[in-house]
């Protein structure tokens, strides 16, 4: 009997020749993950886009115009409707209200939990684990459970129906997802850069500002975004903390306008009204979204 050989250079020809078929197979596959994701994004961007735009519009036109026909451009672009919601509805002292509780309940959680999860992530000390821990079981707390013993204590410290009240609870109810977002940044940030500034005779407290806080910067950057966001459109506690009228937050007036006006509505102040509650929330997503990118990731205590 004979013993036929096989030939190396068939066999080694077999194996471009399939790994091109598998080429071909991944590439045909990430094409149709390609062609089903984007056909998701537009569809879920004209579900988004669609009614903003429409609200845009209708904040220009009349009662009339918004009932009888609704995706129309308007005949005549109504200014005036803005005007009307900034002073008829007051939305421009609620707006102010709003603007002043945001802006300082953002700068101070920001700040404390900047400095906590630094604290956390950069430094051994007893209870240590216990303490990131006990912050992370706040994130887990509702806030409609807290909002009875709230309301005695801010009653019980004088500071009901202020706005500093007010800050003080936008901070305690945001400081745990502010520690929690920004750990991960500071535990990885690299040790050699704090040693580095205390050779150069900086302390704790500078190197912190100066050196390792600005290191942080993009972390610092999204988890400002998702706070302001949350803190502006908070409603149930301005509405349980704040029931004084001089001090109400735009959420609550928004309500109490469109609700106050049952039958005769005028659907286009109220309509400029959203845009002007919308608007400053595009703004700051606008500036920073590319701080977005990247920066989402989750704190791991290690």
């Amino acid at each position: 009997m004979s013993v036929i050989a096989a030939d190396p250079k068939t066999a080694g020809e077999r194996e471009p020749a399939r790994d091109r078929k598998l080429t071909r197979v991944a590439a045909s596959s990430d094409r149709r993950f390609a062609a089903v994701s984007h056909a998701l994004l537009i569809v879920w961007s004209v579900i988004v886009i669609v009614p903003m735009l429409w609200v845009l519009m209708s904040s220009f036109k009349s009662t009339g115009e918004i009932l009888s026909s609704p995706f129309s451009l308007p005949d005549h672009w109504r200014f005036e409707n803005y005007a009307n919601a900034w002073t008829d509805a007051n939305i421009g002292r609620y707006f102010l209200n709003s603007v002043i509780v945001v802006v300082s309940a953002l700068i101070l959680v920001m700040l404390l939990g900047a400095m906590c999860a630094y604290i956390l992530a950069r430094f051994e000390f007893p209870g240590r684990r216990l303490i990131y821990y006990v912050m992370l079981a706040g994130l887990t707390f509702p806030v409609f459970l807290a909002i009875v013993p709230l309301f005695f204590q801010l009653q019980n410290f004088g500071l009901l129906n202020t706005r500093a009240g007010l800050i003080l609870t936008y901070v305690a109810f945001a400081l745990p997802f502010t520690m929690f977002f920004l750990y991960s940044f500071f535990r990885s940030l690299p040790h050699d850069v704090y040693e580095a500034a205390l050779i150069d005779g900086a302390g704790d407290w500078r190197a912190f500002f100066q050196v390792m806080l600005p290191m942080a910067r993009p972390g610092m950057a999204a988890v400002a975004i998702f706070n302001f966001l949350g803190l502006w459109n908070q409603f149930l506690l301005p509405v349980a903390l704040n029931t004084d009228q001089d001090m109400w937050v735009l959420t609550q007036g928004m309500a109490a306008y469109a609700s106050s006006q049952v039958y005769d509505i005028d659907y286009g102040a109220l309509f400029a009204a959203i845009v002007i509650t919308v608007v400053p929330v595009l703004i700051v997503y606008c500036v920073f979204q590319r701080r977005i990118a990247g920066s989402v990731s989750q704190g791991t205590f290690r």
